[in-house]
């Protein structure tokens, strides 16, 4: 099956980015867990090796997104892309969130004899030169596509979970480096290497958090979630400055991909227009909707009477 051209060197830089910094720290961080015995220092490699797969998994869900509609997928493979970010929100919460309370917590129960934290503390520093990089990265291109909507309004409506996860793993990755330089310090200050333990299970719970919140968010795109309520109003005035048009009963959107949208419209028309004029007019409506709004993919129009009309409330 053909695929659909591929975006840009531009559209994944962010995943490029986060992916190249994971795993040069990951290597960085496991020599020093090895070397030093630390607790939250083997944590947070896990941490970046996780998140280095999970990039690779929204690498691979975009290119299976952007295969063509088939008899089987008619509407295309969009929202294949919305599976693997969901994929990816179990994996934080399974591999990154469990692993590290389970260190957390043989460390605390198990605590290995403290070493020379030297080390420690140049992978540390090193890791948050090249997290911090890519999740400056991260912010720039979310912020740049978000326009004038608040942040956390634009990861509520964003539909590319790609921008958004990346976002939230660097910056789950960021706290997790200063609670592991805190809980190594602290272990050595006090001389109590439970501490180290203990600043992985608070890695742990900052992991699940961050889970939980992505598995929220992917969950609903991979329900289906409305177009943008600016796009659904557009749609509508279209429909109402038709003559032909005396009710426009409803619109109903749905994002098929993180660019496709499909629009269900029910309006009444004329009783005197015939058949072949509603066929007519009803090409030149998809044509101008299509036209002024390229996300839209696909449009079905029902001509329906107003008191025929199931639910006339405008959901959008």
């Amino acid at each position: 099956m053909q695929a659909a051209p591929a975006g840009g060197w531009r559209a994944n830089l962010v995943i490029y980015a986060a992916l190249a910094a994971n795993l040069g720290i990951a290597v960085a961080k496991f020599i020093a867990a090895a070397i030093t015995g630390s607790s939250s220092m083997l944590t947070e490699g896990v941490h970046s090796l996780v998140d280095s797969g999970n990039q690779g998994l929204l690498l691979y869900g975009q290119r299976r997104a952007r295969r063509l509609p088939d008899a089987l997928h008619p509407f295309g493979y969009g929202r294949e892309l919305y599976f693997w970010a969901f994929v990816v929100a179990i994996l934080i919460f399974g591999l990154g969130a469990g692993v590290s309370v389970y260190e957390g917590w043989k460390h605390i129960a198990d605590p290995e004899p403290l070493h020379d934290p030297t080390i420690n503390y140049i992978v540390l520093a090193v890791a948050i030169g090249m997290e911090g990089t890519s999740w400056w990265i991260a912010l720039r291109e979310f912020g740049r596509g978000k326009g004038r909507a608040g942040w956390w309004e634009a990861i509520r409506d964003s539909k590319d979970p790609t921008g958004f996860i990346v976002l939230f793993e660097d910056s789950a990755a960021l706290a997790g480096l200063f609670v592991a330089g805190a809980g190594i310090w602290a272990s050595h200050y006090w001389g109590d290497p439970r501490i180290d333990g203990a600043a992985s299970i608070v890695i742990g719970a900052i992991l699940a958090a961050v889970a939980l919140l992505l598995a929220r968010e992917a969950k609903g795109l991979l329900i289906g979630e409305r177009a943008d309520p600016a796009m659904v109003a557009e749609i509508r005035a279209v429909l109402e400055a038709e003559e032909m048009i005396t009710t426009v009963n409803h619109v109903r959107t749905v994002h098929s991909a993180p660019e496709r949208v499909f629009v269900a419209i029910s309006a009444d028309f004329v009783d005197r227009l015939r058949m072949g004029e509603a066929e007519t007019l009803i090409e030149g409506i998809e044509a101008k909707l299509k036209a002024r709004m390229p996300l839209i993919s696909s449009i079905y129009i029902r001509p329906e009477k107003s008191e025929d009309a199931v639910d006339a409330m405008p959901i959008g």
